[in-house]
């Protein structure tokens, strides 16, 4: 079955300013039906896997378009929900995994999805991930569900990535182990350090010049994220996670203010963005943490 969209370029960070040109043209717009393997409980969180054994295997930092294909709106007389956009958080043989958490009735119907049950999904979407460049330490940060992006491009990377991972607290904080040896802090100090996982960043990049930072979370951390990395002068590529209506540049409901005027749509100008590329991250343009 054709891929809905084809894979990014993939391009050393901070080698070559990114680009604005949407995806090709000629790619295959197709939503598909496919079936629920599993869907566990991961603390506060839950890792919800679809088989797709002929989808292409998406670039980190890619997203899906999600619905139900049974029970999706707001019962008889209530509207339909709007799919719910989610980054691949994992990619096994045909199997896709993503992360999610109940924060309203789309994703908590999501959430009570089982094994057996069909979802429509439109992907992959957008674009992902660039690889660092030769020589660069990937210092990897995430909040909240917005780790899920961080764990499929740990999987690609061909070195060790430093990671930094922030929970609100114990129970989100179980989210952790979908990736490895990550440096942990929560705002109630019930795991790890009590801490802002941008404080974490900030001592990572104390006197830091080959390094190259990938971050997805809350708006908030990412626009401390951004700060940080451009008074340090290292590049850094942020996962921004804006409300989306249709996943593919239709509707301009995730545009978000570029800094050099204009604006970028998250769904094909990203959802990653060079951090340059903004003045600031918008605050409606990160994950739930």
């Amino acid at each position: 079955m054709s891929n809905p969209i084809d894979a990014p370029d993939v391009r050393a960070a901070g080698s070559e300013k990114q680009s604005r040109t949407p995806p090709p043209a000629g790619a295959a717009w197709q939503r598909r039906l496919l079936e629920v393997s599993s869907n566990d409980p991961v603390g506060a969180y839950s890792l919800l896997v679809l088989a797709d054994p002929d989808g292409r295997a998406p670039a980190p930092g890619q997203f899906a378009m999600i619905a139900a294909a049974q029970g999706w709106g707001g019962g008889e007389q209530g509207r339909p929900f709007l799919a719910r956009a989610l980054s691949y958080a994992r990619w096994r043989e045909g199997e896709a995994h993503f992360l999610l958490e109940d924060v309203g009735p789309g994703t908590r119907r999501l959430c009570e999805l089982r094994a057996g049950e069909r979802v429509w999904a439109l992907a992959p979407l957008g674009r992902g991930f660039s690889a660092p460049a030769p020589g660069c330490r990937a210092i990897l940060v995430g909040g909240g569900v917005g780790i899920a992006p961080l764990a499929i491009l740990q999987d690609s990377l061909a070195q060790p990535a430093t990671v930094l991972l922030g929970f609100r607290d114990a129970a989100r904080a179980e989210g952790a182990r979908l990736l490895a040896g990550a440096h942990v802090c929560s705002d109630d100090g019930s795991v790890g350090e009590r801490a802002l996982v941008t404080e974490l960043l900030a001592r990572e990049l104390a006197g830091e010049q080959e390094a190259v930072v990938y971050s997805c979370g809350p708006a908030p951390m990412l626009e401390a994220v951004r700060a940080l990395c451009e008074s340090a002068g290292v590049p850094a590529q942020l996962a921004l996670e804006a409300p989306m209506a249709c996943g593919f540049g239709a509707c301009y409901g995730c545009a978000v203010p570029a800094r050099d005027g204009g604006y970028l749509r998250v769904c094909v100008d990203g959802p990653v963005l060079d951090a340059a590329l903004l003045a600031s991250v918008d605050e409606h343009a990160g994950a739930g943490a």
